[in-house]
């Protein structure tokens, strides 16, 4: 009993140290037209991630499996283009009004950076 109050204190703990994502980043990165302007609106409850990621031509879209434990921060979308559907998955940190992300299009080469700043409008 002791070492499930104990393990619940440190998830608590864990959680309650979490850094504060929740809000609206955008930053630029570059596509196959030029600069593009991306828009990520993250919230945090608990260590559970949800929110949306727009940019491009595909408009807003829902993210999934999110996760944030201290100021680490993860989560996936799922992007359809045309006939082509593809999954792009996001990790990184947060510290401060700044969040920096490595960015993987599952199946099409390494990761690329992007890093946003907290939004205040």
């Amino acid at each position: 009993m002791k070492i499930r109050l104990a393990l619940l204190a440190c998830a608590l703990a864990v959680t309650a140290l979490a850094a504060d994502v929740t809000g609206k980043w955008t930053g630029e990165q570059q596509g196959r037209n030029g600069t593009q302007t991306v828009t990520i609106t993250l919230k945090a409850d608990g260590g559970a991630l949800t929110g949306t990621v727009s940019g491009g031509r595909g408009g807003d879209v829902e993210i999934s499996d999110g996760k944030i434990s201290g100021d680490n921060v993860s989560f996936s979308v799922t992007r359809t283009m045309g006939d082509n559907t593809f999954k792009v998955n996001y990790t990184g940190t947060i510290s401060g009004d700044e969040l920096k992300l490595k960015v993987e299009v599952e199946g099409r080469g390494g990761p690329r950076d992007l890093t946003l700043k907290r939004s205040t409008t």
